[in-house]
């Protein structure tokens, strides 16, 4: 069975304030160095390897293991998911 990566992005749901993304952008300002950037937002990004028989039960199988460990917070979070065959796999 092929391996593939799954990505999955965790990040605030908009709305939500994110102090990271904003002190980042604060110190950019602060700089002058990129006035044109009004907004920046942060995310988490988890990366597994998984061997499954295609891509759809992989990233079904990652987002039930995410759902199951409740690696997220589903009243703030949001998630994406996506899913490409690693190199080299056959």
């Amino acid at each position: 069975m092929p391996a593939f990566v799954v990505s999955v992005t965790i990040e605030n749901k908009p709305g939500i304030s994110d102090p990271e993304g904003e002190t980042i952008l604060n110190d950019l300002v602060l700089r002058g160095s990129s006035e044109e950037i009004s907004r920046i937002r942060t995310a988490k990004m988890l990366k597994f390897t998984i061997i499954e028989a295609d891509k759809e039960s992989a990233g079904d199988r990652v987002e039930k293991i995410c759902n199951d460990l409740r690696i997220f917070n589903p009243l703030v979070s949001s998630v994406s998911i996506g899913v490409s065959e690693q190199a080299g796999s056959n």
